[in-house]
């Protein structure tokens, strides 16, 4: 089992860079989610590290090897891709075993393979079925299977589940999240859009935007204190409501106004020359509340309704001009298209960012 070390990872094709100097430490047994909008890296970051994309610039090392020039084979690595790419003319065990054969493994060795690892997926009724006569979660967990068998340093995940239905990503998730505690030594890392498996699965998030790397977390310390404006709206569904505004007051507690005159006070310290700059005043739809009387945060009108059960989304204009500003309140709320609604929030839930998007840090 081993670790991982990105130091000043590039790649480019021709003249086009796509990564810019990646550095990153990945400590054994920990299972790390690389997180960011289509075109952002992450999937060629991570074919670098299995070996599959040439390192245009930096040194990569597992477990304290440098690997640049390592093939494949030779880097102790295990990948499961989004597509399964199971053999279709091959049973379960036979694609589970396929890897070891190729390696030379003894007979006894394979099967005690197989077996163990069909039994940590639930896939013993199955080992002797074709793909074909497989669900898609079932087909996911013979890639992870075969994946068990090869014994690697790193597993490597590549959006596993994007081809599940809505039911089989939940199941197939948590069957990931069992095998990650049941394989506690060994390194994992996935690379997902999803922020339901990001946020349930890691030990710690990589957000990569553009080719570099934002922030690196635990989930909850991203959530709760993302460190700038492109994290703060990445993570988290709905995004983080962001709205113009403009300090007026600097010092132990900051105060803004917002863009119907409204001043705001935000328990986050800022230095007396921020006064008079712009800024943006962040709030999170799950931490609005509907508020009653004088004492709100800010106002307006509902446009859209959507009643989903659990929760009730609101969309509400008349504060910001770009986009509409939503709510997301527990339960069922008797909320009609167009009424006037007040809405709070727990100061100690609010954000502000500079103008070039950085947060101000709280305390």
């Amino acid at each position: 089992m081993a670790g991982l070390v990105l130091k000043d990872i590039r790649k480019s094709y021709g003249a086009v860079k796509v990564l810019h100097g990646i550095d990153l430490e990945i400590k054994q047994g920990e299972f790390v989610v690389f997180v960011g909008p289509s075109g952002c890296g992450k999937s060629t970051l991570l074919r670098m590290i299995a070996g599959l994309e040439d390192i245009t610039g930096g040194e990569m090392q597992i477990d304290g090897m440098v690997v640049n020039d390592v093939p494949p084979s030779k880097r102790g690595i295990a990948m499961v891709f989004q597509s399964y790419a199971l053999y279709p003319h091959m049973t379960v065990y036979d694609n589970m075993a396929f890897g070891m054969r190729i390696a030379g493994e003894s007979k006894e060795e394979i099967d005690r393979r197989v077996t163990k690892a069909a039994s940590m997926l639930q896939l013993e009724p199955y080992l002797d079925r074709l793909p074909k006569a497989l669900s898609g979660g079932q087909r996911q967990r013979v890639a992870i299977g075969r994946a068990i068998c090869r014994d690697p340093k790193v597993f490597l995940f590549d959006e596993p589940l994007s081809n599940l239905d809505a039911a089989l990503r939940v199941a197939t998730r948590i069957e990931i999240a069992k095998l990650n505690e049941s394989m506690p030594d060994t390194t994992m890392i996935y690379v997902t859009h999803d922020q339901v498996e990001a946020m349930t699965l890691a030990d710690r998030i990589v957000v990569l935007s553009a080719g570099r790397i934002e922030q690196v977390g635990a989930p909850l310390e991203l959530y709760e204190r993302p460190a700038n404006l492109f994290v703060a709206r990445f993570i988290g569904s709905p995004a983080m409501n962001i709205i113009p505004a403009e300090i007026t007051a600097a010092g132990a507690q900051t105060t803004v106004r917002l863009p119907d005159g409204k001043t705001v006070a935000v328990p986050i310290a800022t230095n007396e020359g921020e006064k008079g700059k712009k800024a943006s005043f962040g709030v999170r739809p799950e931490d609005l509340t509907i508020a009653e009387g004088d004492d709100f945060l800010f106002e307006g009108h509902a446009s859209i309704v959507e009643a989903l059960g659990e929760v009730t989304l609101i969309y509400v204009e008349g504060l910001t001009e770009d986009e509409p500003i939503i709510a997301k309140v527990p339960g069922i709320l008797k909320v009609n298209k167009g009424d006037r609604l007040r809405f709070a929030a727990d100061p100690a839930k609010l954000h502000l960012f500079t103008a070039d998007g950085k947060t101000y840090r709280k305390d």
